[in-house]
């Protein structure tokens, strides 16, 4: 896999999404290889490493994610009665390009 998935794949359309929500700055889609039946991933266009390293971005892309990322976990919640939000930083993150997950449901793995 890429160090980059989002920007590589995802982000420049050689991988197929199904889009959730998408602003100028920030994309929500299903992930292409759901772990939870409900499964969604919020990312910034921009590249930006990670939660701790922001690169070239700043603060501002943080505000503007996490408004897209309360606005698709409640509907979820809504929707499935919970959901989870997660990021992960450092070895966990198999793509280093921030993204935040969405998931509800029990594993399917």
């Amino acid at each position: 896999m890429s160090e980059d998935f989002y920007c590589d794949e995802a982000l420049s359309g050689r991988t197929p999404i199904e889009v959730v929500a998408e602003t100028d700055e920030i994309l929500a889609f299903q992930h292409t290889r759901p772990y939870w039946p409900v499964h969604i991933v919020v990312v910034p266009k921009q590249h930006v490493p990670s939660l701790v390293d922001l690169g070239d971005a700043d603060q501002e892309v943080l505000h503007k994610l996490l408004a897209v990322v309360r606005q698709v976990a409640g509907r979820v919640e809504s929707e499935h009665g919970a959901c989870r939000v997660l990021t992960n930083l450092g070895q966990y993150q198999d793509s280093k390009h921030l993204h935040f997950h969405i998931g509800a449901g029990s594993p399917l793995r």
